[in-house]
């Protein structure tokens, strides 16, 4: 018997969100969604990486709120991590001197001020301590938008990334913003070319059907960046078809989606032998998608990369198991298939919500509509991280 995976989960479905969805779940960072692209506009001399990046510089983020910069911002500090990640992506990480305690998985992260609150969100002091010249506010930390503001600090708050484009406009926003558009450029073409790439690797397999709950019944579902990185992954989010954002569905639900696959954020990952989820294909046939959180559940380019290209191995994997079960049978148990390790990842980026898949309640009735706030899941799940990604498929 496998060792067991200790989780605890605590879910506040009161978390205000601002976005798209009404709530959001396990670090899927749902916000405002204002309908519009930012609004951004030069109005001075060169003083960035390229002529397109000049200052000063006056935007309108995702509250309407206009707010100019004179100069490209030598102090920034960010609000949920993966902002933080994209900092780090585009080389800003220097100018960088407050995170989130989701950022720790980021190299040189220790390093700067630790700006969460003892509970949900950010402690205000902490982040006017860190004197910044500019706080980059995902939307997940919409609550915190306004008290920054009212602390006399410059808040650029982000609309919510429900799929690669907006994260790849997300990410020349910062870029942008901190006048580094060439660097911004850079990243989303590696970004688009590993999309690309992945695609290609699996568009003439078949497409399992997949599942990635988020704990306590609730699930990644339809018109979310998760789905997206789901599909460009090779499989079918069977909570995708009928459901939008992070609903919490019942165990009836999840037993007639019936996923191949389950999604999880760690090896021995508890959920995988709990109901309802047991009594799925999945479950039966021991088949866990392994991918980091920091990786799956945070919208930034580097979590799009090893998200989509973990997900393609693992569809591959399961592809190959699958022509060999039809082709033959195992001489012990009238089965075929061969049985991978877990293996380690390197990428040490991730976007601020590390953690494991969580259970529902077995007794779990109805589907409901809310999901807990990103925050508050991700704060569990970011204890549960590890290391491990593809397929595992145990006895």
């Amino acid at each position: 018997m496998r060792d067991s995976f200790a989780v605890a989960v605590a879910l506040l479905v009161t978390t205000a969100l601002v976005g798209g969805v009404a709530v959001g779940a396990a670090g899927a960072q749902p916000t405002t969604e204002t309908g519009d692209a930012p609004e951004i506009r030069g109005t001075g001399p060169h003083q960035a990486d390229d002529a397109e990046c000049s200052f000063p510089l006056t935007v309108t983020d995702a509250t309407g709120m206009e707010i100019t910069l004179e100069e490209p911002p030598e102090r920034i500090t960010t609000t949920n991590p993966s902002a933080a990640q994209t900092l780090w992506e585009i080389g800003a990480r220097d100018r960088v001197v407050g995170v989130t305690q989701y950022a720790a998985y980021l190299d040189g992260a220790g390093e700067r001020t630790n700006v969460s609150a003892a509970g949900l969100g950010v402690d205000v002091e902490k982040v006017v301590g860190t004197d910044p010249d500019l706080v980059l506010a995902p939307n997940a930390s919409a609550d915190d938008v306004e008290p920054l503001r009212n602390a006399d600090l410059t808040v650029y708050h982000f609309s919510e990334a429900t799929d690669v484009d907006d994260i790849a406009e997300k990410t020349t926003t910062v870029g942008r913003l901190v006048g580094a558009c060439d660097a911004a450029a850079e990243t989303n073409e590696e970004m688009m070319t590993a999309v690309a790439e992945t695609r290609n690797r699996t568009a003439d397999l078949d497409r399992p059907d997949a599942l990635y709950p988020l704990g306590s019944g609730f699930v990644a579902a339809g018109d979310t960046f998760i789905d997206e990185l789901m599909t460009i992954g090779g499989v079918e989010n069977v909570a995708a078809a009928e459901h939008e954002g992070y609903p919490q569905l019942s165990a009836e639900v999840v037993l007639e989606l019936d996923p191949e696959l389950i999604l999880v954020n760690g090896p021995d990952a508890p959920i995988m032998d709990e109901e309802p989820y047991a009594s799925t294909t999945a479950g039966r046939e021991g088949n866990a998608v392994v991918v980091e959180v920091q990786w799956l559940n945070q919208p930034a380019p580097r979590s799009v990369i090893v998200a989509t290209s973990t997900i393609a191995d693992a569809v591959e994997e399961y592809n190959a198991a699958q022509g060999s079960d039809d082709g033959s049978e195992s001489a012990d148990d009238g089965e075929s298939g061969t049985e991978s390790d877990a293996g380690g990842s390197d990428a040490d980026d991730s976007d601020g919500d590390a953690g494991g898949s969580e259970s529902d309640d077995a007794g779990s009735a109805g589907t409901g509509d809310e999901a807990p706030g990103f925050g508050v899941v991700a704060a569990v799940l970011a204890v549960l991280a590890t290391l491990a990604v593809g397929v595992t498929r145990r006895p």
